[in-house]
């Protein structure tokens, strides 16, 4: 099962010198405080929006997901 990866997105982000304004601009949401709300897991990224990152971040919608292994019990 894949899991959704924040963290590549909020590093991403940082490597390639996006403010949260900018990326708040690129997905038409109200302001920076917003989209940090979705980067930071409290709101949830719309399908939509991921086409949209994708471009702002230079990458694939798929390096959005991370693998998640389940644990096995023993």
């Amino acid at each position: 099962m894949k899991e959704f990866d924040l963290l590549f997105i909020k590093e991403r982000r940082k490597e390639m010198g996006k403010t949260l304004q900018d990326m708040a601009d690129s997905l038409d949401l109200k302001n920076a405080s917003t989209y940090m709300k979705y980067e930071n897991g409290e709101y949830f990224f719309r399908a939509v929006h991921l086409p949209l990152l994708a471009e702002q971040l230079e990458c694939e919608v798929g390096n959005f997901f991370a693998k998640n292994f389940a644990k096995t019990a023993k």
